[in-house]
């Protein structure tokens, strides 16, 4: 299926704006955005916005890196990162149907040519048998051809060693039109097989969204979501509420909260370690616990993913004291 974007002159002049600035900032770090995910705009500025359309504050020096996760570092071959002993990302693609202004990936998605090579990475992992988990990523494996990702998952289920295959994608998000009953079954063939979207806030809960969610499910392939915690964007404990609950009603676990990486122009993005955690504590109870991911940061220089959360327990000589949801302690005493 072919997908439908609209340029940003055209949506700067929908709004009446000067559209420099936003141009200015393209130059850097490319823009593209479909047609569908441009309709959920209500407003400059609003969550959907600040998401996909350039900010100037993108080019202030925040001394960041682009890279803060080491991922080149941590790459055997171009386009395969390998972090962890047993699990490894495979990059097939730097396009997305919409550029996230908040991307991990700033500095290649959407950059022209940038060094990935599927054959050799594909090589690796055969000849790595430690590696039992490969996670599909980019840009979106989605924007591959149909026959193009069938090929490659295929390649990937040969390998002997090679449980689980996941992919991350935000099309059911950006463009659900992508997700067709077609593409579906073809994944559904390649099973078991994981996959990962990315919703940030409720607005984007659309009928089209649940559409594409419900065939893949539909197809037998468990749905997960990261959401990125965004100043502005999802940083209300209401917010992520509504989110959270809704993705449930959509078949879709809220897996990870990501605090926002370390990435260079993506300051004005971030919130406060403890503001995260205490969106996480104030969660509790008050949604179902399946609707609570795992707040996590990963760490720059490549150093992994720790989970976050305020301290509930405290050992005593009586027994725990524990912090129950009203934040009151209260003395909990292991049977014998």
């Amino acid at each position: 299926m072919s997908l439908a974007y609209i340029t940003l002159d055209d949506l700067i002049a929908r709004f009446g704006l000067d559209p420099s600035p936003f141009a200015q900032v393209a130059k850097r770090y490319p823009f593209r955005l479909t047609r569908y995910y441009a309709g959920l705009i209500k407003e400059p500025g609003d969550p959907i916005w600040r998401q996909c359309v350039p900010d100037p504050a993108e080019l202030v020096d925040d001394e960041q890196l682009p890279d803060p996760l080491d991922e080149e570092r941590l790459s055997p071959v171009p386009g395969l990162i390998h972090r962890y002993p047993d699990r490894a990302v495979l990059l097939v693609s730097n396009r997305c149907a919409v550029y996230c202004r908040f991307c991990m990936r700033k500095r290649q998605v959407g950059c022209g040519a940038t060094s990935l090579d599927v054959d050799r990475a594909i090589d690796y992992i055969a000849a790595t048998p430690q590696l039992r988990d490969v996670v599909l990523s980019g840009g979106d494996p989605l924007l591959l051809p149909l026959e193009a990702l069938h090929d490659l998952l295929g390649r990937l289920r040969a390998i002997p060693h090679l449980d689980i295959i996941r992919i991350g994608s935000r099309a059911p998000v950006t463009a659900p039109g992508l997700i067709t009953p077609e593409l579906c079954r073809m994944l559904a063939s390649h099973q078991p097989l994981y996959f990962n979207t990315h919703f940030n806030h409720p607005r984007e809960l659309t009928t089209a969204a649940a559409r594409a969610c419900a065939l893949l499910a539909e197809a037998g392939i468990p749905l997960g979501n990261q959401t990125v915690l965004l100043k502005g964007i999802n940083d209300q404990q209401f917010v992520l509420h509504e989110l959270f609950s809704g993705l449930l009603r959509l078949r879709v676990r809220p897996y990870y909260l990501h605090q926002m990486d370390l990435v260079q122009g993506t300051a004005h993005f971030r919130t406060p370690l403890r503001h995260g955690m205490q969106l996480m504590a104030g969660l509790r109870g008050q949604v179902s616990g399946m609707a609570i991911p795992h707040y996590v940061v990963d760490l720059p220089g490549g150093q992994g993913k720790v989970p976050l959360q305020a301290e509930a327990a405290q050992a005593t000589a009586e027994g725990w004291l524990l912090r129950n949801l009203s934040g009151d302690q209260v003395m909990y005493r292991d049977p014998h």
